[in-house]
């Protein structure tokens, strides 16, 4: 299996359709992939990081926790953390 890294790899030069194929391949993925979603969203930019977001988006309350706990560990990532939390309850909402 393909870790999150060499999924990611993909979105180097990516256009929208492989942009909405890993996200689709992380989200179905699920929750086992959340500690590797959240340590890379941490690190990565642009085109990675919106991918990754909108996947936790996608997975939901399970992503919470991770988030939490990584805003915890990074006082520089708690914002990130906290609105995606947000995006996450409201969606969940709806």
């Amino acid at each position: 299996m393909e870790t999150v890294n060499e999924i990611l790899s993909k979105l180097d030069n990516a256009d929208n359709s492989v942009k909405n194929e890993v996200e689709n391949k992380l989200v179905k993925i699920g929750t086992s992939v959340l500690p590797q979603l959240v340590d890379q969203l941490q690190v990565v930019r642009g085109i990675k990081r919106g991918v990754v977001a909108m996947t936790l988006i996608r997975i939901g309350d399970a992503s919470v926790k991770y988030l939490k706990k990584a805003a915890q560990n990074n006082k520089d990532f708690e914002w990130v953390a906290e609105y995606l939390i947000r995006e996450i309850e409201c969606s969940q909402a709806a």
